[in-house]
């Protein structure tokens, strides 16, 4: 095997080549720096409609929904401003460091958020909160970076069900600690900055997570290569290869060099890029419009419901999606294949959307399980749609150049195994762009290691 010294990726190569089990250890870090990551994205919402009515910037009751969402708003506009540059300072300075600042400015500005006596002051935290925010790409990156090929589709469930995890765990922390001094006045009195910032206590107990994360990131490795790629011995790889090839091989990789050189022309990977898009929108809007709706009178539609109550429910929810994608979602999967469960839950999820409005015409005890059963079912569809198109997106994704783009995973079957650009066979960095397609790559590569050999 060919490495070289100093270079944080080929350590993460040696030891996945020296250790063939699932890496446990990096997965829970990474579940953990996912999940601290998603929490303050929906934390707001059980307390965003009393919130906007203490600012008293809404002139009525019915406008407080329209003013709650620019704040909602605000932090993914953040994100999807700043997200593709934070994929490329991962990939051009490293994994680690875009995730420790992400979660340093996570820490400041979720801090800020709490301590918001103003409209605008709300929508400036959360907006920049958003724009330093970009985890998600690095993350995923990072976790097919870490683990074998045989293990990336684990860890890619890993951090879609963090992420589902942070959006339910939030809101039920921002449902139970908002306003503290009215719901616990013997733990928290007034006259104490609890009551001056009645929604600091659920800010606060997330920058603590925040911090505790940020600690642990000492121990995060690298894994970008931070090596040249081009080397005399990758050239005569490239020599060897042209050499073993067929030409109608490299005729086809000529005619389609264009195409393998642009990630738009790619219509697999575009089109999971859309039905992730379109998901993400369906989860963020209904996480948004959900305790607004709970929350509303009931003369105006909604439930009347406290913020204790969101709480309680999400935080159901949120038990339920940890079991169901630990123990129901692989064997789905399994069975039907990414395509067709995205398939068949999301039309259970706009089907299920349809009924919302009668549950507003039902009473206690029914209208708290019907409420219940219907957030678990709506959550577990949309996880189950987000990370079937995380698997999608990584499956369509053809190796472009020496250095892997974010979110790419390299493998191509059992033989021949591309990964971060190098060989696995004898660990040698090679420009093998889409070799992967040629129909005798494994025997191009077991010759390869024969050369080495």
């Amino acid at each position: 095997m060919v490495y070289f010294e100093g270079c944080p990726g080929c350590a993460i190569d040696r030891r996945k080549a020296e250790s063939t089990g699932i890496p446990y250890k990096s997965f829970f870090h990474i579940w953990m720096i996912t999940l601290v990551s998603c929490l303050p994205i929906s934390s707001l919402y059980p307390f965003l409609y009393f919130m906007i009515r203490d600012f008293h910037i809404a002139k009525t009751v019915e406008d407080i929904g329209f003013y709650a969402g620019f704040v909602g708003a605000s932090y993914m506009f953040g994100r999807a401003l700043t997200s593709i540059l934070w994929g490329m300072l991962a990939d051009r300075f490293g994994r680690k460091p875009v995730i420790v600042v992400g979660i340093f400015t996570g820490l400041v500005f979720n801090t800020l958020f709490g301590l918001s006596v103003h409209y605008w002051m709300a929508i400036a935290t959360r907006f920049l909160l958003g724009s330093f925010n970009g985890l998600l790409g690095p993350i995923r990156a990072y976790v097919v970076e870490v683990c074998r090929p045989e293990h990336q589709a684990i860890g890619l469930s890993l951090v879609s069900t963090a992420w589902a995890m942070g959006l339910i765990i939030g809101p039920a922390i921002g449902g139970y600690l908002a306003q503290p001094t009215e719901k616990y006045p013997k733990l928290f009195p007034t006259k104490t900055i609890f009551e001056r910032f009645p929604y600091f206590l659920s800010s606060l107990c997330i920058s603590v997570f925040y911090f505790i994360i940020l600690l642990s990131c000492v121990w995060l490795p690298e894994t970008l290569h931070s090596h040249k790629y081009k080397s005399t011995e990758d050239q005569s790889n490239e020599s060897l290869i042209q050499q073993l090839a067929d030409s109608e091989d490299f005729d086809e990789q000529k005619n389609s060099s264009s195409t393998n050189k642009s990630i738009l022309k790619n219509w697999p990977l575009m089109s999971s890029i859309i039905l992730f898009c379109i998901v993400s929108f369906d989860d963020m809007a209904y996480t948004e419009i959900f305790p607004l709706w709970v929350e509303s009178e009931r003369r105006l539609g909604g439930l009347s419901l406290s913020s204790d109550d969101v709480g309680q429910v999400l935080a159901i929810t949120g038990a339920t999606i940890l079991l169901y994608q630990t123990f129901v979602y692989p064997h789905i999967v399994k069975l039907l294949g990414p395509i067709i469960t995205t398939r068949i839950m999301t039309i259970f999820s706009m089907a299920l959307l349809i009924t919302y409005p009668f549950i507003a015409h039902l009473l206690e005890p029914w209208l708290s399980i019907v409420l219940n059963i219907a957030s678990m079912i709506k959550a577990n569809c949309i996880i189950t749609a987000v990370t079937c198109s995380f698997i999608l997106q990584n499956n369509s994704v053809v190796f472009m150049g020496t250095k892997a783009p974010t979110c790419i995973i390299l493998s191509r079957g059992a033989n021949g195994i591309l990964t971060f650009g190098h060989c696995n066979f004898c660990g040698a960095h090679l420009d093998i762009q889409a070799i992967s397609r040629f129909p005798r790559r494994c025997d191009i590569m077991k010759r390869i290691v024969e050369k080495h050999l």
